[in-house]
């Protein structure tokens, strides 16, 4: 009797697809999917491509509140209070949110850019 013989490749492959089904949801990385609450926090977890905009955004800000001067870091403070307002207002909408994510996104790559960090640091 033969046995099937599987090769490494072939297992790796095996593998990596069963940590993909493992893994659910998109990983936001400016708020725990876990607790998500809110519709747009849903639809941001649910998505790809918005997980993949709320991470941008929030390396961004991250990035800056870590090297702005304190009146800086304030008003980018004040203005995503301002951008998740406006996120909950999106709702599950992704147009509207995609939208949001990519104005806020372009908002932060100038203020890092102004504080001197450069766009593509």
């Amino acid at each position: 009797m033969t046995r099937p013989i599987i090769t490494r490749t072939a297992a790796t492959a095996i593998g990596a697809l069963a940590l993909l089904a493992l893994a659910g949801p998109a990983a936001a990385q400016s708020f725990d999917c876990a607790k998500a609450a809110a519709a747009d926090e849903h639809a941001v977890c649910q998505s790809g491509a918005l997980s993949a905009l709320d991470d941008e955004m929030a390396a961004l800000y991250d990035d800056i509140e870590s090297h702005a001067l304190m009146g800086v870091s304030g008003e980018t403070r004040d203005s995503q209070e301002a951008f998740l307002e406006h996120r909950a207002a999106c709702g599950a909408d992704d147009a509207c949110l995609t939208k949001l994510y990519r104005d806020r996104i372009a908002e932060l790559t100038r203020i890092k850019a102004a504080v001197g960090q450069g766009a593509a640091d």
